[in-house]
């Protein structure tokens, strides 16, 4: 099938020819039609302007979001046992708090246009910007249904001796409203957690070697964290949206467990990177290994 044969009755994203948006060039940097996998290079603002157009009922079943943390501002943290500047970028500098809860605002409103009715969100985040996100949340009626706090079993050392070591992130999973009637595959997270009730702390490593191979994200999240999120609130064959894709470990984890994804990012260095992780997981990917790797998340 040619990409200018696609429409929306054979394609569930047929997004290929797209409008010239003002800060961004909102082009398709990679995409596999079969396993449902889509890359964008855009502002995700800009490009979510255009899908609530194309879609005002919504497109999406999930969205998982990685925002900007805003730590880059002159700090110092631990990496390999050295003492290094906080400073992963342009895009994770501080414009004062108001600009960022604004910013904050910005983004999740579209989210929130772009989920289907019954479609949910998850943004993760550090006490940074995790209390602005909460409150857009609330701001914009959607429904919080749970905190979620990953623990990471060995975080780096706190250099200054100052403050308890920083050893946990917040993940808030809301839905669209409270009219919503979210997807919770209760069953399958209760066998994860080994026949019990799974609580809201998640104790998971930070993303091993392996997960690197292709290079790194500063902020990048383990597969096993997106393999649980993922997990509990789709179905096989739902859409899954990261809009700040960085290294697309959303995307891998929705290949592995037979979902469709759309991820977005601004900078050319991590869309290479998304690139052949994307391409290395489908590589390895088939009906068969699909099933075989959920029946190894359910019994672990």
């Amino acid at each position: 099938m040619r990409y200018d044969e696609i429409d929306d009755k054979h394609d569930p994203f047929p997004m290929m020819v797209m409008e010239n948006p003002e800060h961004s060039p909102t082009q398709c940097y990679f995409r596999n039609d079969e396993y449902g996998v889509w890359l964008y290079h855009a502002n995700c603002i800009e490009f979510m302007d255009i899908l609530i157009k194309k879609y005002p009922e919504g497109k999406f079943d999930m969205i998982f979001a990685d925002p900007p943390y805003f730590l880059s501002n002159g700090g110092i943290t631990c990496h390999a046992g050295k003492m290094v500047k906080v400073d992963k970028g342009q895009w994770d500098k501080s414009n004062g708090p108001e600009m960022n809860h604004e910013f904050n605002m910005t983004w999740l409103s579209r989210c929130q246009k772009i989920l289907k009715p019954n479609g949910t969100i998850w943004v993760s985040g550090t006490h940074h910007i995790i209390h602005s996100i909460g409150y857009a949340m609330q701001q914009l009626d959607m429904k919080i249904l749970n905190d979620i706090t990953w623990e990471k079993p060995n975080p780096p050392p706190n250099l200054s001796c100052r403050y308890f070591t920083h050893s946990t992130e917040t993940v808030i999973w809301a839905a669209k409203n409270d009219k919503a009637k979210h997807c919770f595959n209760y069953d399958a997270m209760r066998k994860i957690n080994y026949g019990k009730q799974m609580k809201s702390v998640w104790t998971l490593p930070a993303p091993n070697g392996n997960e690197k191979d292709f290079g790194k994200h500063p902020t990048q999240k383990p597969i096993a964290l997106l393999e649980r999120i993922i997990l509990a609130s789709t179905n096989e064959g739902d859409l899954v949206l990261d809009p700040f894709c960085g290294s697309s470990t959303t995307g891998v984890a929705a290949i592995l467990l037979n979902r469709k994804y759309v991820g977005i990012d601004l900078e050319d260095d991590y869309l290479q990177l998304s690139k052949k992780r994307l391409e290395e997981a489908i590589k390895k990917s088939s009906v068969k290994d699909k099933e075989v790797h959920l029946c190894e998340i359910i019994s672990q």
